[in-house]
């Protein structure tokens, strides 16, 4: 009994000791924000993320935070906070489509919540008793409709606490993990190995193969026309005659030899397999430079990323010169010295180049578009050596009467004319953000692929928003015809010249790069290669993955089930086998949202026969580990990361 009242007494004078301190203040704009996630730009000090003063619903604040949903910043309160008190809202900055809701947690469970709020309501009133609390979250969600527009304000936001100051805690860093087996030094030919070009127009087609260097190529059934170098497996030249032939191809080196059949066809569609390469935007944006693109190429083939599959090397904005010449010829500024020489060095590797421009007077970072000049600049284009146009509306919305479908598809027709008129294959990228269900007439203004949503951005709610919606264009994808989800965000990105590590998690990361492949999009690496970790390596050359996203018949995956927590899309492959992907999505709820201990949730996931459409016994193989996983008959079950994939590959028996 001594004991027990020895102990309260203990509690009560802890408890009296807390409540003598002093009660202080600590504003959210005076902490550390670099520890704040945000899905789109940089939280603000005292500012909306766009810069201006804070604003909502028409009243003015002079402090607080401009953020982004979804955005969350976790604050280690030592068990010594006392209350938490902020206006939170809309900017009233944002968009018609902006909706976002916010919370305040701690230690796991909410403790105020905002309810959705649009642009232009009142801010809310944040008044949160934070006693006995160690850890606080405050939490912007996208409103569960993706995260258009949504700036959010924590306005006149601060901690009364007492004792030791709290501070925000550095976010979790997920563990890196390999799937992908090492590539075995004897040979393998890897995917695409089908190939389309026009009649009589240059092809440029390097064999995607891996194994030990040096390799050695020969080739039976090349039409004529066409060589095969034996040292590079570079085959280059040009056909007279349309129509569609095989070349058995055979690389070998002292550990062995592969030998596969490579389809040509000439005088059909180009991109014939998704368009597979390098985007210089979403590393370098509008600081983009010569030496840099060159550098990308390099390292196609000195990280073994050619030898499966890579080819494409796209100059984005940021190349164009400030004027055209007196006879309106467009030329490259001071960054491109040379355009005609960075093409040859790109083709003497096997590689194609690409470059952008806008149907506009401006691109989307200023430089002059193809208004007026379209033909001209096509045939700009294909005397450097271009392989590949990125075509971006921009300015060509102040241009436009309307946005009926007539006035969408018309710049695009222009220009679709006018590459066909000159004498190389330039593949064409339709760049509208999906205006118009774009994916409905790509094909007939004459693109090889067509974006079907605005940018994307490194992070879960845009990468997967973007990628888990496009279940409604599954029609539309084939052979020569894209959908295109917008490129590949792993990696080091940055959109200029400071670049970081993605925001996605390694998890997150397989599942762009499976849900990419499963789609039938074209696969465009966004991030710098002269920094290339094995990791993201190993996510960009797993040829089973590769060999879904490359295969020939040209099916895009559809959606066969979704729950709160779940997703399961399968995608039809021509050996008659199918490709299942398994997704744990999460629930969108700030639970999940906020990582409190860095423990990684799991959940199993099954595959039942009669949904997917499958009858009988099925070997089943793990394609990221390229393991298989057994014999199985009427349900197949896997344990999924949470934000994780299980990409599958169902072979009957």
């Amino acid at each position: 009994m001594k004991l027990k009242k020895m102990l309260l007494y203990a509690i009560v004078a802890t408890a009296f000791a807390g409540c003598n301190q002093p009660i202080k203040t600590i504003y959210l704009d005076e902490m550390d924000l670099s520890k704040m996630e945000i899905d789109w730009g940089e939280n603000q000090i005292n500012k909306s993320v766009d810069g201006n003063p804070l604003s909502i619903g028409g009243e003015r604040f002079e402090r607080g935070v401009g953020t982004h949903a979804e955005s969350k910043i976790l604050v280690n309160l030592h068990g010594k906070g006392k209350a938490f008190f902020a206006k939170a809202g809309l900017d009233d900055e944002s968009g018609d489509l902006a909706s976002v809701e916010f919370f305040v947690m701690g230690d796991g469970k909410i403790l105020w919540q905002s309810g959705l709020m649009k642009n232009g309501d009142p801010p809310k009133n944040v008044e949160v008793a934070l006693d006995g609390i160690q850890k606080m979250a405050l939490y912007v969600s996208d409103g569960g409709d993706y995260i258009h527009y949504d700036h959010a304000d924590w306005a006149n936001a601060y901690i009364e606490f007492y004792g030791e100051k709290p501070v925000p805690i550095e976010p979790v860093e997920h563990e890196t993990y390999i799937l992908t087996p090492p590539v075995p030094k004897t040979p393998r030919i890897n995917y695409p190995r089908v190939y389309g070009a026009g009649r009589d127009k240059p092809v440029i087609f390097r064999i995607p193969a891996s194994g030990e260097r040096p390799l050695k190529f020969s080739a039976s059934g090349l039409s004529k026309g066409l060589t095969l170098d034996a040292t590079t497996g570079i085959i280059t030249g040009k056909v007279a005659h349309p129509g569609s032939f095989d070349i058995r191809v055979t690389a070998e080196n002292d550990n062995g030899k592969d030998t596969q059949d490579i389809r040509i066809h000439i005088g059909h569609k180009l991109a014939l397999t998704p368009p597979m390469g390098w985007n210089s935007w979403n590393c370098w944006g509008l600081s983009v430079t010569q030496d840099q693109v060159k550098a990308a190429a390099d390292a196609f083939v000195n990280s073994g990323l050619a030898d499966h599959g890579w080819a494409f090397i796209n100059i984005d904005d940021g190349w164009e010169a400030a004027e055209r010449t007196n006879a309106g010829e467009l030329l490259s500024n001071e960054k491109f010295p040379d355009m005609k020489a960075l093409a040859d060095h790109v083709h003497a590797q096997g590689l194609k180049l690409g470059i952008y421009s806008s149907p506009g007077t401006e691109t989307c970072g200023g430089y002059l578009g193809s208004w007026e000049h379209e033909l001209q600049d096509a045939r700009t284009w294909a005397s450097w050596g271009i392989d590949y146009l990125k075509y971006d509306w921009c300015s060509y919305g102040k241009i436009a009467t309307d946005r009926s479908l007539e006035e969408l598809q018309k710049p695009y027709r222009i220009m679709r004319k006018c590459l066909d008129i000159v004498d190389r294959d330039i593949i064409y990228s339709l760049c509208q953000y999906g205006m118009g269900d774009v994916s409905v007439w790509g094909e007939e203004v004459g693109g090889n692929l067509w974006r079907t949503t605005g940018d994307i951005t490194d992070s879960w709610s845009s990468m997967a928003g973007i990628g888990f919606s496009q279940n409604k264009n599954s029609p539309f994808a084939k052979p020569g015809s894209w959908n295109d989800p917008d490129m590949l965000v792993v990696g080091q990105v940055g959109w200029g010249p400071d670049l970081r590590k993605t925001k996605l998690t390694p998890d997150e990361q397989y599942t762009h790069i499976s849900l990419w492949s499963m789609l039938a999009a074209p696969l465009l690496i966004g991030c710098d290669l002269s920094q290339l970790d094995d990791f993201t390596l190993s996510l960009l050359t797993n040829d089973e993955v590769i060999a879904v996203n490359q295969d020939p018949m040209g099916m895009q995956a559809t959606k066969v089930f979704q729950t709160d927590e779940t997703q399961g899309w399968k995608k039809e492959l021509l050996d008659g086998s199918i490709a299942i992907g398994l997704f744990y999505t999460g629930k969108a709820s700030p639970e999940e949202a906020i990582i409190w201990d860095g423990e990684i949730k799991t959940k199993t996931i099954s595959v039942s026969w009669d949904a997917f459409g499958i009858s009988g016994k099925q070997k089943v193989r793990d394609l990221w580990r390229q393991k298989d996983l057994g014999i199985f008959e009427d349900s197949f079950e896997s344990s999924v990361n949470y934000h994780g994939v299980v990409l599958l590959r169902f072979f009957p028996e």
